[in-house]
Formats: C-alpha cells, sequence, structure tokens
C-alpha cells in the first residue's frame, strides 16, 4: 500500500527550499564534468600535471561543492526531525535514518554526499598511487576508476534529488540536465573497458551503446511524456557542442600561460565531445516513435544504431581508416544484446526514480 507523504505546514516554502541546494548539487556535477573533459584534453595534448592544476581543482571544487550541498541539507533535516518539525519530502526524497538513526538523510542527498565523501577517499588513495609509482595518465588506474565512479554516485545522486520534484518545472529541468550530465561523464568511464582482452568486439563502443540508451530511457521513463528521451539527447548535444570548443581551447591558453608546449601531434581534436555519439538524437527521436513497443526491442534497435556508428563516427572525426566490415558488424550485434538490457534496466531504474515523489494524497492505494 503507498503511504502518503508527511503534512507539510502550509507557509513552508518548499520549492525555494528543494531548488537553492539541488541547484548546488547540480552545479559541483557540472564543475566535475567540465574538470573531467578539460584534463583528459590536457593529457592528450599537453601531457605533464600535478596535484594542483586547474582542471583537477575543478574536479576537485565539484565534488565539494555537492558534497557540501549534500551535507548541509542532511544536517538541517536532522536538525528539523529532533525538534519535531515536519520535513518536506520534495527536497531531495523521505529522509532515512543514518548510523543508527543519529542522522536523518534525504535518500537523494545521502546518495550524492556518499559519493562526494567517497571522492575524497579516492583521491587521498590517487595521491599515494602517484606517489608511488609516478606520473600516469591513464584512465584505468585503480584509483582513477574509483574516482570516476565516486562522481558517477554524485552524478546518480543528483538525477535523484530532482527525480523526487519531477510535478514542479524546475524538478523536470534539473532531472534531464543532470541525466544528460551523467550520460556525458558515463562516456569517459567506459574508456575503462580498454583493459578487457582485445578481439573483434569493441568494449568501449559497446559500453558507450549501453550507458547512452540506459540513461536516455531512464530520463524518458522518469518524465513519462512526450520528447523526454529527445530532451535528454538535446541536453546531451548542447553539453557535446560547448566542450567541443572549449576543450581545445581551455588546454591550449592553459599551458600557454604556464610556460608548457602542446605536443607535436596533438590534433586539438576534442577527446570527450568525440566519444558521446552524434547520432543520439536521431536514437531518441526513433524511441519516441516507438515508445509503445517493448522496451527490450527499443533498446536493442538504439544499441544496434550507436555501437555499429561509433566507428564510423571515429573514423571521420579523426580522418583514419574505418576498420573492418565484420568487425562493426559484430559489435554493433553485441550492442543491439546490450542495447537491450539498457533499455529494460533504463525502465526500471525510471520508475524507481518515479517512486521517489511524494504520493498524494489522490493516489494512495
Amino acid at each position: 500500500m503507498a503511504i502518503a507523504a508527511p503534512a507539510v505546514r502550509a507557509h513552508a516554502r518548499s520549492v525555494p527550499r528543494g531548488l537553492t541546494p539541488a541547484s548546488f548539487v547540480l552545479g559541483g556535477t557540472l564543475l566535475s564534468l567540465t574538470g573531467l573533459t578539460w584534463d583528459i584534453q590536457w593529457h592528450t595534448d599537453v601531457g605533464p600535471d600535478t596535484f594542483f592544476t586547474l582542471p583537477h581543482l575543478f574536479l576537485y571544487s565539484g565534488s565539494a561543492v555537492s558534497g557540501l550541498a549534500s551535507l548541509i541539507v542532511v544536517l538541517m533535516t536532522t536538525a528539523a526531525e529532533r525538534r519535531g518539525r515536519a520535513v518536506d519530502p520534495i527536497v531531495g526524497g523521505r529522509a532515512v535514518g543514518v548510523f543508527g538513526r543519529t542522522f536523518a538523510a534525504p535518500v537523494g542527498y545521502l546518495i550524492s554526499g556518499s559519493g562526494a565523501a567517497s571522492f575524497l577517499l579516492y583521491g587521498l588513495w590517487d595521491q599515494w598511487w602517484h606517489g608511488l609509482y609516478g606520473f600516469d595518465a591513464v584512465i584505468a588506474s585503480p584509483p582513477h576508476i574509483g574516482l570516476l565512479l565516486s562522481i558517477t554516485v554524485t552524478m546518480v545522486g543528483a538525477v535523484m534529488v530532482f527525480a523526487t520534484a519531477r510535478e514542479q518545472r524546475w524538478g523536470a529541468v534539473g532531472a534531464v540536465v543532470s541525466a544528460a550530465a551523467l550520460l556525458s561523464f558515463s562516456m569517459v568511464t567506459a574508456i575503462g573497458l580498454q583493459v578487457l582482452p582485445s578481439g573483434t568486439v569493441n568494449a568501449v563502443n559497446v559500453g558507450g551503446a549501453f550507458m547512452s540508451v540506459l540513461i536516455v530511457v531512464m530520463g524518458a521513463r522518469l518524465l513519462d511524456r512526450l520528447g523526454g528521451a529527445v530532451g535528454v539527447a538535446l541536453i546531451v548535444a548542447v553539453f557535446q557542442g560547448v566542450y567541443w570548443v572549449f576543450s581545445p581551447w581551455a588546454a591550449r591558453v592553459y599551458a600557454h600561460a604556464i610556460g608548457l608546449p602542446m605536443r607535436d601531434y596533438a590534433e586539438g581534436v576534442p577527446v570527450l565531445p568525440v566519444l558521446i555519439p552524434l547520432c543520439l538524437i536521431v536514437v531518441a527521436a526513433i524511441m519516441e516513435v516507438t515508445r509503445r513497443l517493448p522496451v527490450a526491442l527499443v533498446g536493442g534497435i538504439a544499441g544496434l544504431l550507436i555501437a555499429g556508428t561509433l566507428p564510423l563516427q571515429n573514423a571521420w572525426i579523426y580522418d583514419r581508416m574505418v576498420g573492418s566490415t565484420s568487425a562493426i558488424v559484430i559489435t554493433a550485434a553485441v550492442g543491439a544484446v546490450f542495447g537491450a538490457l539498457a533499455g529494460f534496466l533504463g525502465k526500471r531504474f525510471g520508475e524507481m526514480l518515479r517512486h521517489l515523489a511524494p504520493v498524494k494524497e489522490g493516489d494512495r492505494a
């Protein structure tokens, strides 16, 4: 049986209170996304760095902003519950007990804050790792994967925070933007699949297809309205366009500012934006047209298209030879299988996010 949301005093200004901390969490994730695309471009076009380069500071400050905003909400919620005051569930979802109910944490902020806290721990590990092994610029080192997953958890928390307010305009917009940021960021996490044994199947392209389908379907199911999938894809396209210009420019300007030369082979091609499927808007439009079909079938079609076109996209952008036809076909087929799984999971995750929103009085079972 559904449980109705606790009553909130009529004079409580729930929307501004909900929007303000949610904006800080989302702003922190966007800082992290900006720092990541800048950092990857820096390693590609320039190379050497230290713990305190500007791209790194963007990454750290992003997690710090999201983490502090989450902590403040948790402390305020805990204080309110101890005073017997009703806590509006639109602010990050219903509060759950932490450490034996020592703290009361809205579930969305609990997730975003936990991701930020783990980022700090993995950052310390990364410092130790560099001190032990020296300079490295690979994505797939253990502390780097931990750092990326920590930011991913914070971004998931941001989606959850806005999902609780999806009935409000700011909640719906924030959910789409935070989902788009999560999708863009996940393209880098997929690079970690390079450590898998190389073969006919391009694991990175399959991973990119899986995450793209999962998050677009999740966003569409969360909003449950026509245009949800295209909305997520359009915001991803905005991020892709902005970082396409920003990443090479920022790496070049910062290198000149601190007196470091660009690599001789630096082409100025934006690294992170290239990882994002250019066909995503087309795929999202197909999802909108076929939304009445089984979601696994739609996801399979989307996964097939994304995994099959990513090799062509890379060959076109980098002006290289396209791989063998058999490799592309097999990768696309594997992408279809994982796309079907992503469609199924994306729908389930979207439904889970919908349940975060407060239950209205008329919705009681």
